[in-house]
């Protein structure tokens, strides 16, 4: 069914982009020693920015786009550029990074006293864009809604159906991997996180490239012609 193809297409184009799990390692990392409670109601409206984020760049970025005359290689070319940089300088860093992860719980303990308050506030930058929705899903999203546009309105309905539903999915799966971070944490060693995260930054570094790539052929082929 069309629904469930554009659904599975957008589900594991977004997945690595966004990774939920992955993503709850930094985002535990700025948190820091919070509450439970903390985690779950920042877990909370973090899916729900991510969800509304992401649903807004489907309808409304090719309209953008349009308007400021910026065409979709070229958005493939910056963004993927912009996720490669990301990934290498993740792919880099060392491990000694964690002291300042450590200065930042810290700093977050030092304001224990009004702590959900001030994490609040950072409930879509930095927590929900870039950390969890960053540039690269900007470029997919509206990657895959160039494609919905080009086929008739019945299939278009179907599609934008197809990829609500993996907004959605992604949305519940960032709910769970964030309110818990803590306990995934403590069930992986630090050695364990280290190269998990360096797979990841590995595999983000070829999505950039490939991405860049990607706007990068439609390019050159107009110098040709």
């Amino acid at each position: 069914m069309l629904i469930w193809k554009f659904f599975a297409l957008s589900f594991s184009a977004l997945l690595p982009l966004v990774n939920p799990l992955g993503s709850s390692l930094i985002f535990l990392g700025l948190v820091g020693s919070a509450p439970s409670s903390v985690y779950h109601s920042l877990a909370r409206r973090i899916a729900i920015n991510t969800a509304l984020f992401l649903v807004i760049v489907d309808l409304v970025g090719s309209t953008v786009l349009d308007f400021f005359g910026i065409s979709l290689p070229i958005v493939q070319v910056s963004g993927g550029l912009v996720i490669a940089a990301i990934a290498w300088t993740m792919l880099n860093q060392p491990d000694s990074s964690t002291s300042s992860a450590d200065k930042i719980q810290a700093a977050v303990q030092a304001q224990a006293n009004d702590v959900e308050g001030t994490l609040l506030q950072k409930t879509f930058y930095p927590f929900t864009f870039p950390i969890t929705a960053g540039p690269g899903c900007i470029v997919v999203m509206l990657t895959l809604s160039s494609q919905i546009t080009q086929h008739p309105i019945t299939h278009s309905v179907l599609e934008h159906v197809g990829l609500f539903l993996a907004i959605l999915l992604l949305s519940i799966a960032i709910y769970f991997c964030y309110a818990y971070a803590p306990r995934l944490t403590r069930a992986i060693s630090p050695s364990t996180a280290h190269g998990i995260l360096r797979v990841i930054s590995f595999i983000l570094l070829c999505i950039g490239v490939q991405i860049a790539w990607s706007g990068m052929v439609p390019l050159i082929n107009s110098l040709h012609h």
